[in-house]
């Protein structure tokens, strides 16, 4: 496997990393470039108390092996622990600026743990809106037009130890992919020219950003740039999280029955913050459409 500690910050001739009093300027580059970075969001109090919370709603028995990776699904309903959030007004502030509304309801939440040795996450888009074909949950969640990506990486994020990287600019609508590579079919992924159709788990593609961030950095892309991550390379485990929302306005009428934990969320969360779960989804990751 290659070695990916060589890599370094990258200069890319404009501004991506930006202060929470600078949300303009933030939203500025993730609609020129598809991405962007808010610096010192979480202080390091909330930033311990998520990394527990993501193993308590991820592997709370710890049996996750090394090489392995464990993704917990609608990881707000794991419990207390990822409530923090809500209640964390900074944190807030930049879903009501990047949403453009007060009326914000949680759309969909994830908690990742990746164990030292574990594989590359494979280049994707969470955008599920180029066909109409409704087979999956994503293809009934992922059609909005706000950010999909909101994530901590708890532990940093860097290149060596599995670190998040983008394509800068590939969230424009018809974008054609990198330079040398194919779109797949569903226009998902993309692999080299002269290959098989696969979705590519490789990091020598033009336009790519590895990002470098802090525990209480939040990085954020729009909803259909390309985005993949490194392999875990090094003898420590790579926690991340993330919560995101839409206008509570947006409606989602869903094929799917709420799960227990679902419910469970809706009725013990806490009353001050039952604002932000009108509309709210769940998610059954066992649904299948005809």
């Amino acid at each position: 496997m290659k070695d990916y500690a060589h890599i370094e910050k990258p200069d890319l001739g404009y501004r991506y990393e930006f202060a929470t009093d600078e949300l303009d300027a933030m939203s500025g580059c993730l609609e020129a470039h598809g991405f962007a970075i808010v610096k010192d969001v979480l202080p390091d109090e909330i930033v311990e108390k998520l990394k527990q919370a993501v193993y308590d709603g991820t592997d709370p028995e710890g049996a996750l092996k090394h090489g392995e990776s464990r993704t917990r699904h609608a990881w707000i309903e794991s419990g207390p622990g990822a409530w923090e959030l809500l209640a964390y007004k900074p944190f807030m502030d930049i879903h009501r600026h990047l949403i453009e509304t007060d009326a914000l309801t949680v759309h969909r939440s994830a908690a990742i743990i990746r164990m030292s040795g574990s594989q590359p996450v494979r280049w994707h888009t969470d955008w599920c809106g180029f066909s109409d074909e409704i087979v999956s949950t994503g293809d009934v969640l992922n059609r909005g037009l706000w950010p999909s990506g909101k994530w901590f990486y708890l532990t940093g994020s860097r290149p060596i130890h599995g670190g998040l990287c983008v394509i800068e600019d590939s969230h424009v609508e018809n974008w054609e992919g990198p330079e040398g590579f194919v779109l797949t079919a569903d226009r998902r992924s993309f692999y080299p020219e002269g290959e098989a159709e696969h979705q590519y788990a490789g990091f020598d593609i033009p336009g790519l950003v590895p990002l470098f961030t802090n525990g209480g950095d939040m990085i954020v892309f729009a909803h259909r740039t390309y985005h993949g991550a490194f392999p875990n390379q090094l003898d420590e485990t790579r926690l991340s999280c993330a919560i995101g929302f839409r206008d509570r306005n947006h409606k989602i009428d869903i094929p799917w029955e709420i799960p227990q934990s679902g419910k469970w969320f809706l009725d013990h969360l806490p009353d001050h913050l039952k604002k932000y779960t009108d509309g709210y989804t769940s998610i059954d990751t066992t649904w299948r459409g005809a």
